[in-house]
């Protein structure tokens, strides 16, 4: 597989919205071809790369994140609008092929999306017992979980060398 071209997004805390502190959102671009095979493609390389927990769906209307786990999340059908990083953050348009991996902690939510958008969703190293935490949400403690969220093994598509290991570093995710 070709490198994916891929984003990155730094997002401050945003309200009850904590985001990570030290680990940015990446977008990776057409990562594979848009065609029947999308859904299969982005199971196969997940569970290949130690991404587990795999789920088919949409995504939340409303501000939400995640305290004790990433999250990968690959378009297999239509196109949406998504919100990263709470109410104050950035509009992303997304498309059947892109991939987002979002840190602990960054706000996700869908703002519009085509009648047929799905996407299929997971997490590394087994960290499938994930929380969803909304704006209601206490954030000091969900900070603390935030912090103790092991880094992922494997880039959820490109495996080992890939980029998410590039632009996620240990010595950024360290505990103080």
């Amino acid at each position: 597989m070709p490198a994916p071209h891929v984003k990155s997004y730094h997002f401050a805390a945003s309200g009850n919205i904590p985001n990570n502190p030290e680990l940015p959102l990446l977008l990776y671009r057409q990562v594979f071809a848009t065609d029947s095979k999308l859904e299969k493609n982005f199971k196969e390389a997940f569970k290949q790369n130690n991404w587990g927990g795999s789920w088919v769906n949409g995504v939340f209307r409303y501000h939400h994140y995640h305290s004790t786990a990433h999250e990968v999340l690959g378009v297999i059908a239509g196109s949406a609008t998504l919100i990263f990083g709470g109410p104050e953050g950035k509009e992303v348009d997304v498309q059947a092929g892109d991939l987002v991996v979002l840190p602990a902690g960054t706000g996700h939510c869908r703002q519009s999306a085509s009648p047929d958008f799905k996407v299929i969703g997971a997490y590394p190293n087994g960290q499938e017992d994930y929380d969803i935490c909304t704006e209601e949400d206490d954030t000091a403690e969900k900070k603390k979980n935030i912090a103790r969220v092991p880094l992922p093994v494997a880039d959820p598509v490109a495996g080992a060398k890939g980029p998410l290991l590039k632009h996620w570093q240990p010595k950024q995710h360290r505990e103080e």
